[in-house]
C-alpha cells in the first residue's frame, strides 16, 4: 500500500465536533479518501473521507481538506469503506485442538475476510468455562495481533449440561456471552438459571437449539434425499421444539436469548411471533444456510455436512426472508474447521462444520444483487446487529470509536480455492464458486493487518482502474 506524506494544515473550526465536515489532520493522521462510506449505526451513506488518529475514528470529512493535510493517505477511489465487520459465531480451536485452527491462522483468516473482530465459541479443550481459559484466549489473541478476539464463555461445566460454569469468573476475565454451542442444552432448568443468572450481567445465553433425542445421531436433514442417500435424518422439530422451549424460558425470565445458526422456517416463525410480544429473543443466520439446500450432500459431500443441517429449499427461502425483515439481525460464518483426516471419511463418520470467514462477506454481498437485501442492511448484519446483541462497542465509524474500518472492493471477481485459505481447514463447501466482491483492506485500532496483495489500493487506484461504485 502506498501512503502520501502531507503537510500539516488548518481545519475548519468544527472539526472533529463528530459531524460530516472536515478535520485537522496531523503527523499521525491516516484518512481513507476517496471512498463511499457506509455506516448503518448512524445511517449515513456516501463519499466522504475517514479520518484516523491514534487508533480512532476522529471524522468523517466531505469537504476534502482532511486529506490535503494528512500524514498518510490511502486512496480507496471506487471502494466502499465500512466499520469492521464482526462475526459472533467462529470456532478458533484453540486451546486443545491447534491441528484444526490456532487463534492466529484464525484471525489471519478473519481479517483476509474483512472481520475485524470475532466472537469465539468455548467448545475448546480445555473448555473455556473459567476465567483462566478466558484470560489465555485473551492473551493468545494480542499475540496474534490481526483480528480482535471476544471470547464467548460455556454455559455448563465442561459442556456437560449439569451445571453452571463460573459465569462471573468469566465474565470478570473478557467473555461476552455463553454458549455451549456444538451442544444443546437439554436440561431446562439449568437453561433457566444461565437466562436468570446472565440477565444480571446483561449478557446474553446463545442457544444451539437441538432436542438430542429427536437428533439421535442423525447426520443430515431428515427427508426425501436422507433416505435416498441411505442416511439417517434430524428432524426439522428437533430444533423447532427446543426453539419453543427456550422461546418460552426467556418470556418467563426475562432473559436475553440468542438463537444460532437458525435452519428452519417454523423456528423462524417462533421468533418473530415471539419478537412481536416483546420477548427479548435475537437470532443468526449462517451462510450456508442461505444459500444451500440439502441437495447439496449428494455424492456423499462431507463438506455438506454440519450441525444444524442443510434444510429444504422452503427453510432456505425462510432464512433469508427473516434476514430481510430483521428477524435475523445477524449473518454469521459459523467457522469450523476441521482436519482434512476428519472430513475424508465416510459421511456418517465425518465431523460437521465448514470454514467461513474468508467467504462470508461475498455471499452476503450476493444477497445483494439478488435483491434479499440493501446493501446498508447487508453490512449491519455483519456489524450493528452481532456488535448490539454481544453488547460491544464496535460496528460504527462514529467519531471517538475505535478505528475497526473494512474497505470493499464489490466489484472483484474471483474463485473459491480453499488452497488459498488462510484458515488451516479447508473444509468449505464453496469451492470453486465464482464470488463478486471482497474485502482488500482491513485495518484493526487503525493498523493495517491485511491488504490484498492484488488489489492495488492507494495512490493511483481510482475507480478507473477498478470500474465505478457500485
Amino acid at each position: 500500500m502506498s501512503t502520501r506524506e502531507r503537510g500539516r494544515r488548518q481545519a475548519p473550526p468544527d472539526a472533529g465536533a463528530g459531524e460530516l465536515a472536515g478535520a485537522e489532520a496531523g503527523a499521525g493522521t491516516l484518512v481513507i479518501a476517496g471512498g463511499t462510506v457506509i455506516d448503518p449505526a448512524r445511517g449515513f451513506i456516501g463519499p466522504a473521507d475517514v479520518v484516523i488518529e491514534d487508533g480512532r475514528i476522529k471524522a468523517l470529512d466531505t469537504t476534502g481538506r482532511a486529506r490535503r493535510a494528512a500524514a498518510r493517505t490511502i486512496d480507496a477511489g471506487g471502494l466502499h469503506v465500512v466499520p469492521g465487520l464482526i462475526d459472533m459465531h467462529v470456532h478458533l480451536r484453540e486451546p486443545g485442538f491447534e491441528y484444526k485452527e490456532t487463534i492466529r491462522s484464525g484471525t489471519a483468516a478473519a481479517v483476509a475476510g474483512g472481520f475485524t473482530s470475532v466472537a469465539c465459541m468455548a467448545n475448546t479443550d480445555p473448555v473455556n468455562d473459567n476465567g483462566a481459559v478466558t484470560s489465555y484466549i485473551l492473551d493468545r489473541a494480542r499475540v496474534a495481533g490481526a483480528a480482535e478476539v471476544f471470547p464467548i464463555g460455556a454455559v455448563s461445566v465442561g459442556l456437560r449440561g449439569e451445571q453452571l460454569a463460573e459465569i462471573g469468573e468469566m465474565r470478570e476475565a473478557g467473555i461476552v456471552a455463553v454458549s455451549d454451542d456444538g451442544r444443546p442444552v437439554a436440561d431446562g432448568a439449568l437453561m433457566r438459571r444461565a437466562l436468570e443468572y446472565c440477565g444480571m450481567f446483561g449478557m446474553a445465553v446463545i442457544a444451539h437449539e437441538e432436542d438430542p433425542l429427536l437428533a439421535a445421531h442423525g447426520v443430515m436433514n431428515e427427508g426425501v434425499t436422507a433416505l435416498r442417500l441411505g442416511l439417517k435424518g434430524i428432524p426439522a422439530a428437533a430444533e423447532e421444539v427446543m426453539v419453543a422451549r427456550d422461546l418460552a424460558l426467556a418470556e418467563l425470565t426475562g432473559g436475553h436469548l440468542h438463537v444460532a445458526h437458525v435452519s428452519t422456517g417454523r423456528a423462524v416463525d417462533l421468533i418473530r411471533a415471539a419478537r412481536q410480544r416483546g420477548v427479548r429473543v435475537t437470532a443468526e443466520a449462517s451462510c450456508h444456510h442461505l444459500w444451500l439446500t440439502e441437495d447439496a450432500v449428494a455424492g456423499y459431500n462431507t463438506n455438506a455436512k454440519m450441525n444444524p443441517p442443510l434444510r429444504t429449499a422452503a427453510d432456505v427461502a425462510a432464512v433469508r426472508a427473516a434476514v430481510a425483515d430483521g428477524t435475523v439481525e445477524v449473518i454469521a460464518s459459523d467457522h469450523a474447521p476441521h482436519h482434512r483426516d476428519e472430513k475424508d471419511v465416510e459421511f456418517d463418520a465425518a465431523a460437521m462444520g465448514v470454514v467461513g470467514l474468508e467467504t462470508t462477506l461475498p455471499l452476503v454481498l450476493r444477497l445483494v444483487r439478488e435483491n434479499v437485501l440493501g446493501l446498508s442492511d447487508a453490512i449491519a448484519r455483519l456489524t450493528t446487529g452481532p456488535a448490539r446483541i454481544l453488547g460491544i462497542e464496535r460496528g460504527t465509524l462514529g467519531v471517538g470509536a475505535i478505528a475497526n474500518v473494512t474497505v470493499i472492493d464489490t466489484r472483484r471477481r474471483w474463485t473459491v480455492d480453499p488452497q488459498a485459505f488462510r484458515s488451516k481447514s479447508r473444509n468449505t463447501p464453496f469451492a470453486g464458486w465464482e464470488m463478486e466482491g471482497r474485502a482488500v483492506l482491513t485495518l484493526v485500532e487503525g493498523r493495517v493487518v491485511y491488504e490484498d496483495a492484488d488489489a492495488a489500493v492507494g495512490d493511483g487506484a481510482g475507480p478507473e482502474r477498478r470500474g465505478a461504485r457500485a
